[in-house]
């Protein structure tokens, strides 16, 4: 069984930083790639960055200059650094781990959420 911890959302205002924080425990297989998704009101899910164990990165357009992931050590802990923050950022934040299964397949997991609020 794999669980995600997050850390790091708040109220912010426009133009500052938050980090995010998201550390997975259990029995995660190489080849595996965690993430951070989010999520405004009335608006369907979407994907903010995302890191594979080997660290290749992907960013959504909205987001590429502003925010950074990156996991140390290609440890089973990612951070988001968001800087330059925008009103149209405030979200839900959800940390996402998907890892391999020994007799095929991907386990998926996500995070409880961290709000994100930024004000103008």
């Amino acid at each position: 069984q794999v669980q995600l911890v997050e850390s790091g959302g708040g109220l912010v205002q426009a133009g500052g930083s938050l980090r995010l924080s998201c550390a997975a425990s259990g029995i995660i297989f190489s080849g595996n790639a965690m993430g951070w998704y989010r999520q405004a009101p009335g608006e369907q899910r979407e994907l903010v960055a995302v890191i594979t164990s080997g660290g290749s990165t992907n960013y959504a357009d909205s987001v590429k200059g502003r925010f950074t992931i990156s996991r140390p050590n290609a440890k089973n802990t990612v951070y988001l650094q968001m800087n330059s923050l925008k009103p149209e950022d405030t979200a839900v934040y959800y940390c996402n781990i998907k890892t391999p299964r020994p007799y095929g397949g991907y386990l998926e997991v996500w995070g409880q959420g961290t709000l994100v609020t930024v004000s103008e």
